[in-house]
């Protein structure tokens, strides 16, 4: 059993910056593609982004160029760098890797 945890979700104004963190129980980054999801109020869950073992990435086009995926397999730890933060990033963002979810953190994006 692997255990993620997402931690740095709060409040930020339009514009602002913020970075995700999600942690694993265990070393498995080496092994597996990690990914974020995100789902907004009232919406369905929606990918964000990934990063494979090699490190390469693919976003969603509503966050491309202003969100960056990194891994440190060392930590066990991805995270997510969102700059020009729009109202509509706000929802609970997820981590995902393999079958393992993490409980989520909340990004909200308001005035």
């Amino acid at each position: 059993q692997v255990q993620l945890v997402e931690s740095g979700g709060g409040l930020v104004q339009p514009g602002g910056s913020l970075r995700l963190s999600c942690a694993a129980s265990r070393s498995i980054f080496s092994i597996y593609t990690m990914g974020w999801y995100r789902q907004a109020p009232g919406k369905q869950r929606e990918w964000v982004t990934q990063i494979t073992t090699d490190g390469s990435t693919n976003y969603a086009d509503s966050v491309k160029g202003r969100f960056t995926i990194s891994r440190d397999n060392a930590k066990n730890t991805v995270y997510l760098q969102m700059h020009s933060l729009k109202p509509e990033d706000t929802a609970i963002y997820y981590c995902y890797t393999y079958t393992y979810w993490g409980q989520g953190t909340l990004v909200t994006v308001s005035e």
